[in-house]
């Protein structure tokens, strides 16, 4: 089903009929991409922490698809050299990087961040706190106030290698109560405030007052409360600025959104619940079917006894169920996968009285609670003409669009948002981009299934993959309300699937050049796996099929480097007023204190770089570009 149509029938009248599946002409099989065997591949060589990313150069090839054509050229990338790392930063900004690194490892001063950050604006006054805060925490992790004051900064980035994702990162100031009640208004329908207990809603996808703060638990992730419709109309034209901002500042830039800012979180509540419940009911007819211990792609249900369980368990006249599984290539093979299963939600799922979902234990279709008002379904639908605004003006402007991931009772609904956009805007290049949180355990069959849709509907897949950033709160809050805990059970196994989602990408990209992504990460570990991988696979860094992205501020000693090596890696760039950043800032301090105490690495390294600058005689060494 194309956006377009999406969004329009989630603003068509209130038919409760499940309508005759509607296949796009378009959709063609493919195999999935096995990952080649360790006979077909070089022997990898082991990381074991290295400094250096090989201890022989790395072999990057030209631009030619075709790695027989062209010839081999050789780089080293040595994350130790303190003069490629820093040779964009005078030795003010080196030593503003050490004293903020520094005093992000004393605890009590991170803790009260925001008290002492307050108690200095009453001490020195508005204009004098600005200036220090300019000096120090500002300066360093945030380019400037507006569009014009960022310029020279990225311009300079530019200049050695490193390009910019615009986060214009203001956000409100609000009180724990204030955004506690600014939560409940928003996640809960007015039905369900008049009929608390109607509906067939799990608890995992209802609002939960001890939980309404979302900030809590989150390091370093912007958050959006909901107050009106005016509001998020306000904040698309922020991100529509951030776009045009970047548009302006460079061919090849990146801008980052987040879904709620852009709506209600209710319907992102309910439509997860939805996406989730069918995707169970699917594993469900799996197991009957004997095919529980399958991954998500290889698990295909027999039609025929698909059809006769579906019968048998009332979920719907036969003649219904028929019409279901009729189209043009949708159950021609005689088997029905996941991807095919999830295209029936298209016309189960427009807005209240079709918000239907399977109940497992009667097999039933059921709604998923009492109609919403008019009201409700009107925002709704002004949430995804937003969404679609958002992806028209980053496609005029030349911009790619990254959809931020966020809490895991939102995030199904906006994964499957962002694939409709991705479906309609990455037909000829990648302009959508979603994120895909790899401490969660569902993180490979996530990429993997969005990789295999791509490939059969022929357009360009855009993936930014990340650890995460609400580990701590999505613990909490499957403790306390009782449901099973999403997140990886420890650091190690984030790690391994980080990487087993990276190489399933990457090989993609190898079979098929239509695959990008973003390494979005700090880890050195990570970035040199991910060298290493591009080298076995010979993908050339000038093909901008992959690309690295850290935060500005933070882990210079690896973007620098990449850059001037000619990979594509881009600094997260934050903007906005200086009283207006505290939270974001108040943050970053909270990040870089677990950041700085587990490594000594960066402030040796830049006082390395320090000490080699003036025993050189570069005591006033300028950035020249």
């Amino acid at each position: 089903m194309s956006y377009t149509k999406f969004v329009a029938s989630l603003a068509r009248a209130k038919s409760g009929n499940i309508n005759k599946i509607r296949i796009s002409p378009s959709r063609c099989r493919s195999t999935v991409a096995s990952p080649k065997s360790q006979e077909e591949k070089e022997p990898q060589r082991q990381l074991e922490g290295c400094t250096v990313v090989d201890a022989v150069p790395i072999e990057l090839i030209s631009q030619t698809k075709n790695a027989k054509d062209v010839r081999l050229k050789r780089v080293h990338i040595d994350f130790d050299n303190t003069e490629d790392a820093y040779k964009s930063k005078n030795n003010i900004e080196l030593l503003r990087s050490l004293l903020v690194f520094n005093l992000c490892t004393i605890d009590i001063l991170v803790e009260k961040n925001k008290e002492l950050m307050e108690l200095s604006k009453k001490l020195l006054g508005q204009r004098l706190f600005e200036k220090l805060m300019k000096m120090t925490f500002y300066g360093q992790f945030v380019a400037g106030e507006d569009h014009n004051a960022i310029k020279p900064l990225i311009r300079k980035n530019q200049a050695f290698g490193v390009g910019a994702v615009l986060d214009y990162s203001v956000e409100e100031d609000l009180t724990q109560e204030e955004a506690e009640k600014k939560e409940m208004d928003s996640c809960v329908s007015k039905a369900e405030k008049e009929s608390p207990g109607a509906g067939h809603r799990e608890k995992k996808y209802k609002a939960h007052r001890q939980f309404g703060d979302r900030r809590g638990g989150v390091i370093s992730a912007r958050t959006y409360f909901y107050a009106d419709e005016a509001k998020c109309d306000n904040q698309m034209e922020t991100f529509i600025n951030c776009i045009k901002a970047s548009g302006g500042a460079s061919n090849d830039g990146f801008s980052a959104i987040k879904m709620t800012a852009l709506g209600r979180p209710q319907f992102l509540l309910q439509f997860s619940e939805v996406l989730v419940k069918w995707r169970k009911f699917f594993n469900f007819l799996a197991e009957q079917q004997g095919k529980s211990d399958m991954t998500a792609l290889e698990k295909r249900l027999e039609l025929g006894q698909l059809k006769e369980s579906l019968t048998q368990m009332g979920v719907a006249a036969r003649d219904d169920i028929e019409n279901w599984f009729t189209g043009e290539k949708l159950g021609l093979s005689g088997t029905i996968d996941l991807l095919d299963w999830n295209s029936l939600i298209n016309d189960t799922t427009k807005m209240s009285n079709l918000l239907m979902v399977p109940n497992l234990e009667t097999g039933q279709l059921e709604s998923l609670s009492i109609k919403f008002s008019a009201e409700e379904e009107s925002q709704m639908k002004r949430m995804l003409q937003r969404v679609d605004i958002l992806a028209k003006h980053a496609l005029e402007n030349g911009v790619r669009l990254m959809v931020d991931a966020e809490q895991t009772y939102f995030q199904p609904a906006i994964s499957r948002l962002t694939l409709e956009m991705q479906r309609k805007f990455n037909r000829e290049k990648p302009v959508i981009f979603n994120t895909y949180q790899c401490y969660l355990k569902e993180a490979y069959d996530n990429v993997t299934l969005d990789v295999e849709l791509s490939r059969r509907e022929g357009w360009y897949f855009g993936a930014k993959l990340v650890r995460g950033a609400y580990m701590y709160q999505e613990r909490a809050r499957a403790q306390e309300i009782g449901y099973e805990d999403p997140i990886n059970p420890d650091y190690e196994a984030t790690n391994r699937m980080y990487h087993k989602c990276l190489e399933y990408v990457l090989e993609e990209i190898e079979h098929n050049r239509k695959a990008n992504v973003m390494v979005a990460t700090h880890n050195e570990d990570t970035v040199k796996f991910t060298l290493e991988k591009m080298n076995e696979m010979g993908l050339s860094p000038t093909e901008n099929k992959v690309y690295f992205g850290q935060l500005l501020g933070m882990c210079d000693q690896i973007s620098f480097p990449l850059g001037q090596a000619g990979f594509p890696v881009y600094k997260y760039v934050p903007y906005g007023p200086v009283n207006e950043v505290i939270p974001y800032l108040s943050r970053r301090a909270q990040e870089n204190r677990g950041f700085m105490k587990g490594s000594q690495r960066e402030r040796s390294l830049l006082w390395n770089e320090l000490r080699r600058r003036f025993l050189g005689g570069q005591i006033f060494y300028k950035p020249v570009y």
